[in-house]
């Protein structure tokens, strides 16, 4: 069994901006999806895609903390040109840029209209086959032990990995990376609940094997987050580390 990660999902207090931005931004296209908006890409919604991660923007009640979230987008660029573009086109959509201590890096760290950090990076070879997304990033204490957990319940192909970074792609080598990147903790900064997290989808989709999916997160070390969601028709779990994460339930979104 496996569930195949079918969204990001970033919550907003004005979900239809955050999701107009993100369309934009990625050369996407944005769906009205019963009380949340889709980012996808263009040529009518298709969900999940085969391919890409779509994003999906919830209404919350709350803003962003100023802390920094511990789950963000990496976008890909083709040259340098293409980066600069892309970063003055962003800030021309509302993004801002942030300091999270990166320091004299190559690639530039931005926050969209709700804060929410995300970096456009220099061309890199092995993003050259993603999309415009290069890859959904994890902050961590241990990259490789976390992996382990994402590659467990995803199926997803580790690719790479160090003492500080690790990383998985799909069996298929398509889509983007899901990255795992040692980060120390701020001392009293909070875990889950996220602003922005991963959704997975149950191969199969029956209600039946979510569960048994669920079940065996469970077991390889997941833990059941209350966020008040009452008895919603999809499962919040913590991975070992306490990111938050969803398992849905079948939909025609």
């Amino acid at each position: 069994m496996a569930l195949r990660p079918a969204q990001v999902n970033i919550k907003a207090l004005d979900h239809a901006v955050v999701g107009r931005f993100w369309a934009e931004a990625l050369g996407w296209r944005a769906y009205p999806a019963g009380a949340t908006i889709y980012v996808g890409p263009s040529g009518g919604m298709v969900w999940p895609d085969p391919e890409v991660l779509g994003i999906d923007v919830v209404p919350v009640p709350g803003a962003k903390t100023a802390v920094k979230n511990r789950t963000h987008l990496d976008l890909a660029t083709t040259s340098a040109a293409h980066q600069a573009e892309l970063v003055d086109r962003l800030r021309e959509l509302g993004a801002t840029p942030v300091d999270v201590g990166q320091g004299e890096v190559p690639w530039t760290v931005l926050a969209d209209p709700e804060g929410n950090e995300f970096c456009v990076l220099e061309p890199r070879d092995v993003y050259r086959d993603t999309g415009p997304v290069a890859a959904v990033v994890v902050d961590c204490a241990d990259p490789v032990a976390t992996a382990r957990f994402w590659g467990a319940a995803t199926g997803w192909t580790l690719r790479r990995a160090t003492g500080d970074f690790a990383s998985l792609r799909s069996a298929a080598d398509t889509g983007p990376y899901l990255e795992f990147l040692r980060v120390p903790r701020v001392a009293g900064a909070p875990t889950a609940p996220d602003r922005v997290h991963l959704d997975l989808l149950p191969e199969g989709g029956a209600g039946d094997v979510r569960a048994a999916e669920v079940a065996r997160l469970r077991a390889l070390g997941a833990a059941d987050l209350d966020l008040g969601q009452g008895d919603a028709p999809w499962t919040v779990l913590t991975d070992p580390e306490g990111h938050e994460f969803c398992v849905l339930a079948p939909s025609p979104h």
